[in-house]
């Protein structure tokens, strides 16, 4: 018995590194995340948000790129929902930066994770362990014309 116990103790152990250093990643829904309730209140609609290579107005002044790196507690909630909590964590982050730059949009928002962008119209990237999700995103702040 105290073979069987000393056994399972060791595997336990050995096993509980592989736990907290998951690293999954999802490719999640863009317009998913913007219908739900919490990016509707808190995003701020005078900052415009464009993904991807998706089609916005004439760009009148590029004010710069900028990332946005957010991390939250994944702990005791679906990946899902971390990954959406983090979204909404990074998108405002992108906002905040566009008005201390002075600009209306963010364009060409790509997911960029580990320094590998991956640029979509309607996914973004995230990734989740055990206690952590994040999400890494990049933009060109810009004013547009209107």
């Amino acid at each position: 018995m105290k073979l069987l116990s000393a056994f399972l103790a060791t595997a336990l152990l050995l096993a509980a590194p592989e736990a907290y250093s998951r690293d999954t990643k999802h490719l999640m829904s863009i317009q998913e995340a913007l219908a739900s309730a919490d990016f509707k209140e808190r995003l701020d609609p005078s900052i415009r948000l464009y993904f991807g290579n998706q089609k916005h107005p004439r760009v009148a002044k590029a004010l710069g790129t900028f990332s946005s790196n957010k991390k939250t507690n994944a702990f005791a909630k679906s990946d899902e929902e971390a990954c959406r909590w983090v979204m909404l964590s990074a998108l405002l982050a992108l906002q905040e930066r566009a008005k201390k730059e002075g600009g209306n949009a963010v364009i060409d928002i790509a997911s960029y994770y580990k320094k590998n962008t991956y640029s979509s119209r309607t996914e973004f990237e995230c990734h989740a362990g055990a206690i952590m999700a994040g999400v890494a995103l990049t933009g060109k702040v810009v004013k547009l014309a209107n």
